[in-house]
């Protein structure tokens, strides 16, 4: 990470101040379009971005692909936007915690005013999961279960928001986690593979498991407790932690307004496809459209929230 980091730091700062775009607002987009994802492929961010790219393709009749970077907790793929040219070309999909958790806890090349919010557009349905068969069925019976057991936690890395959410609220209710490790994605086989006894992850990512009962939820991330499991409580009801985990479009500083309308318009009709609607009634996921201005009052406000978890985070 260390490596990566300081590989792009300088770079990023560079290109900060290069010239303007190469694009004119209104011939845009006159070349392809590129979304970056810094995760792998099949969760919820992935696929919702990939609907926005076939529309915008479908709008402008110019090629726009999503292109999946992974690595170093996100790193890679966000400081790809970072580094791109304020021409709306390179569209970053970012969640909350590149623009929150990421900068406070520091070591990313980039800051609070690199990037520039179009709009948000998905509150995940992330949950805390674990096997179908389980012996325990909450997060009561879960706390009680660690005392005289090992339960491993598997979770997206050490400065994501539901990690730091995971460890506060296992102090909050007694859970003791014997050990934890970061996964590029908490998906079925995790639990299956027994790598994981307990994973904080996206019901999309583990639905097949959920539909056959290979893996059950004990409590979601969520401002309300979701479709797909509506037994289980959020983490809101039993250990007062508020925040959820959200995902938007972003472009680099100094991008043309005119291009963000653009692309904020493309985005909004994708939204509400019938498509994206079968996907929110199937995940439990709350698809729809902020716009840029009340996504950059939401970005501060959580900035600030997100103070109080930072002593979780690296545990």
């Amino acid at each position: 990470m260390k490596k990566i980091t300081t590989m792009v730091a300088g770079i990023v700062l560079a290109s900060s101040v290069l010239a303007a775009p190469l694009v004119a607002a209104s011939d845009y987009p006159s070349r392809p379009v590129k979304f970056v994802v810094p995760w792998p492929p099949g969760d919820l961010e992935d696929v919702l971005t990939r609907i926005i790219a076939e529309e915008m393709t479908k709008e402008t009749g110019k090629p726009a692909t999503v292109i999946n970077k992974p690595g170093g907790g996100a790193v890679v793929g966000t400081s790809e936007v970072a580094l791109a040219r304020p021409d709306g070309l390179t569209i970053g999909s970012f969640v909350n915690d590149l623009l929150t958790f990421k900068i406070l806890a520091g070591g990313v090349p980039w800051g609070h005013e690199t990037f520039e919010p179009v709009g948000i557009f998905l509150d995940y349905p992330f949950v805390l999961a674990t096997r179908g068969d389980a012996p325990y069925n909450s997060m009561k019976e879960l706390a009680a279960y660690s005392q005289s057991n090992d339960v491993s936690l598997g979770h997206f890395g050490y400065q994501a928001g539901p990690t730091a959410m995971t460890f506060k609220a296992a102090e909050v209710l007694g859970v003791n986690f014997s050990s934890d490790a970061p996964f590029d994605a908490t998906d079925c086989s995790v639990l299956a593979n027994g790598d994981a006894d307990v994973i904080n992850t996206t019901t999309q990512l583990i639905l097949a498991c959920l539909k056959s009962g290979d893996a059950k939820v004990l409590t979601s991330f969520t401002s309300e407790r979701i479709s797909v499991a509506p037994d289980a409580p959020t983490l809101n009801e039993i250990a007062g932690i508020p925040m959820t985990t959200w995902n938007g479009l972003f472009v680099p500083a100094g991008t043309p307004q005119e291009i963000k309308d653009k692309i904020a318009a493309i985005a909004k009709k994708a939204l509400e496809s019938d498509r994206v609607k079968e996907i929110a009634n199937t995940t439990g996921a709350s698809i729809y459209w902020q716009p840029a201005a009340e996504a950059s009052k939401r970005i501060a406000e959580e900035v600030e929230q997100s103070k109080d978890l930072l002593k979780y985070m690296n545990k």
